[in-house]
This record gives structure tokens, sequence and C-alpha cells, in this order.
């Protein structure tokens, strides 16, 4: 008998059911492996991911840890630092619970943050340029009544973070004491050479006040940094009124700085610019104009003109001008002047940049200041580092004018 050889046999799967099962089991396990894939990738990023929102979006931040905020002491004397320990981030063990399941979002979630954190120039980075712009360190000082006496006790006891405000890098600081409205009569500390973070602890009296008039008082504090050439450059103030305070004994306190309200702040801007040739070994800063200078005169207005100077390790190496722009509180000037700096010797020089008022009958008076170097404030400091990237370019930029 015959039989057709192609015929399947009874009970034989034929080729069709062979090679759909065939593609079943391929598709099956490529769906297995990209899903172990992807719960392994999860739960390695996973962690990461999380601590990367917590940086990105909470208010809780390494950004907010990392501000220095001042705190105020307890009248037993001792410090209670609430701050969390540097370094350190609290542990939360629900994080493992809930941890989120397996998905292609969460994954391109998780790289998206990871490229947040690690990116140049974010958003991190600016707010604390921003802080650090505004930050002109804190007081720590104590005071208190004796009532026996009639005495009013104030103590000085150190600062911490000032200012720079020498070309050097460094200050020369010392506070002085008011009694306001009472300005005639001040008392003043030490000057403490070369000293961001000054230890005082000096004491003073003010003998012979009676309490009702103490309490209609304000105590007043201005710090400021010696400069045995010229006029002192203040660094910030604290006020305090005494009828806030419980002066039944000593009460200690941490105060930010505030800048002082002596003028100082509003004594105008100067837009200048800057341009680095490396293979001349030279320095171009062009004064190009200045807007709304501080009146130094009787009749409300000035007589600007600007000087530059060349330092070199604290040491006065050239001095250039420009003309005198008879009363004039927004001058245009547009001079440029050429300085000689060998590459080695770049990151020790500043640039000191004075703005005067001239004056014939007596000694002219200084407007305002600038110093650019590498380690002047935030300001100065982009405005040198900008000039350095920006090799043979003009890199212009406005700056406010410092007491």
């Amino acid at each position: 008998m015959y039989r057709d050889p192609e015929a399947a046999s009874p009970g034989a799967p034929s080729r069709d059911v062979l090679l759909v099962s065939a593609i079943i089991t391929v598709s099956l396990s490529v769906t297995v492996v990209l899903c172990g894939l992807c719960h392994w990738c999860q739960r390695k990023l996973g962690k990461r991911y999380k601590n990367s929102l917590e940086t990105v979006g909470t208010p809780d931040s390494g950004r907010g840890r990392s501000e220095k905020k001042a705190i105020k002491l307890p009248a037993g004397g001792k410090a209670v630092n609430t701050a969390p320990v540097p370094g350190q981030t609290p542990h939360d063990e629900s994080d493992r619970r809930t941890e989120p399941r397996s998905s292609v979002s969460d994954l391109v979630n998780s790289l998206t943050s990871e490229m947040l954190m690690l990116s140049p120039g974010s958003e991190e980075d600016e707010a604390h340029e921003g802080c650090s712009r505004e930050n002109l360190g804190r007081i720590q000082f104590s005071v208190g009544y004796n009532f026996q006496e009639s005495t009013l006790t104030v103590k000085i006891m150190k600062a911490q973070e000032l200012p720079a405000k020498d070309f050097s890098g460094t200050s020369d600081p010392f506070v002085k004491i008011y009694l306001l409205p009472d300005k005639k009569h001040k008392l003043e500390t030490k000057v403490k050479r070369k000293n961001l973070n000054p230890h005082w602890n000096e004491t003073f009296l003010f003998e012979g006040f009676p309490y009702e008039k103490v309490v209609q008082r304000i105590l007043y504090l201005q710090v400021l940094d010696y400069d045995r050439f010229s006029r002192n450059d203040p660094i910030g103030e604290v006020s305090i009124p005494l009828n806030k305070v419980d002066l039944t004994q000593m009460q200690t306190f941490w105060k930010d700085l505030k800048p002082c309200s002596d003028g100082s702040g509003s004594r105008g801007e100067l837009l200048l610019s800057l341009c680095y040739n490396p293979s001349a070994n030279s320095i171009i800063v062009n004064i190009i104009k200045a807007r709304n200078l501080k009146a130094m005169d009787i009749g409300g207005t000035s007589d600007p003109y600007v000087k530059v100077w060349l330092m070199y390790k604290d040491k006065r190496v050239e001095k250039k001008k420009t003309v005198t722009m008879k009363r004039n509180l927004n001058p245009i000037f547009n001079e440029s002047f050429t300085f000689d700096i060998p590459t080695e010797k770049l990151r020790e020089t500043t640039i000191i940049i004075t703005v005067m008022d001239k004056d014939k009958l007596s000694r002219n008076d200084v407007i305002g200041k600038i110093y650019l170097s590498w380690k002047s404030g935030p300001g100065e400091v982009k405005h040198w580092k900008d000039m350095i990237a920006r090799p043979r370019q003009p890199v212009a930029q406005w700056h406010q004018l410092k007491a």
C-alpha cells in the first residue's frame, strides 16, 4: 500500500506547530532577560535616584545645609547648635521599602537626575554664589546691666568669616561701639592684624547710665578694616534696641553683619573691561564709564577721575589714571591702560581701581574702590576668571564701588 512521505504520522507535531512553538519560546526568553536587566538597573540606580531628587527638588538639600546662619545663644551661655553635622545625611529606612517598581520612565528620570547633579554651572552652584555675595560675616557679643552701679556692660567677643578688604586677601578688623542716637561718644576695640576670624574678648563699661535712659538707646556695632594710609573701610554693622533685651543678666548674641548704612553702599558703579593677552604677557584695562556716583562736593556733584594701580605681592608696581570729568556723576571715560604681567606672576597680581573726586583746595576724596584678582569678592573673581578663560577678548562687567 502506498503512503505519502509528506503526510504526518499520527501523534507527530507538524512543522508549523514546531515553528510557532520555537518563536514563542524565544520571545518569552527575551522578555525575561529584558525584565531582569531593567530590574537590576533600577536596583542599582534606585538609591542614587532618590538622593538626586532630594538634592535637586527639596528645601532641605545640600544647598540649604551649607548656608551659615547666625546662632542666638540663650541666657545660660551655652550654644545650642541645631545645624546638622557636615557630611552626614539623614538615613531613612523607609526608602528601601518604598523603592519604585521597575519601569522605563523611572530609569530615564534617574539618569536625568544624575546628569543634573554632575553638570557644571548647575542651579545649586549659582544659588551658592548668590548667597556668598551677601555674606559679610558675623559677630558675637554680650550685653547686660548692673543696677547697683548703674553701668551698662558690653563685651565684644569675636567675629567669623569677615570679607577681605585689603588687596592682600585679608583685613585688619576692629569694632566701634555706639549707643544711638549719641554718635559723639564711642568706644573701640583693638585692631587685629590680617585676621578674618578675630578674637577680641574686650569688655566696655558705660558707667553712670540710668536704666531709664539705657532702654531708650540702640546698641550699634560697626566692624571696620583699619587702613594706615587712607580712610578705614566699613565691613558691616549690627544694631539692637536695648528695650528688647533682658538686661538683668548678661545676654550673648551671634548676629550677621549687614551692609553699613553710612552711604558706603550707594557709591555708584563702574563699567570696565579686561583683556588678557598671554602671548604678549599683558592685560589691557579699559575704564569705560560710571553711573550714579556719590556726590562728594557741597554743590551736590563730583569731579571724578579713576586711578589704576598694578600690585604684585602687596607691592605697588605701576599707577595710571584717567582725565578728570568736571561736575559729572555719570562720566564716560573710554580710556585704556596696558600693564605688562608675566603669566607666572598672574596669580599674585591685583589690580586696584579707585574712583576719586578731584578737589583743588583740599585732599582728593575717595568715592569707591574695586579690587580685581583671584581672591577678591565673588563678582570681581568672576570677572578675573572670565578674562583668563577668554584670552585676547575684552570682557566688560559692571562693578559696585566699595568704601
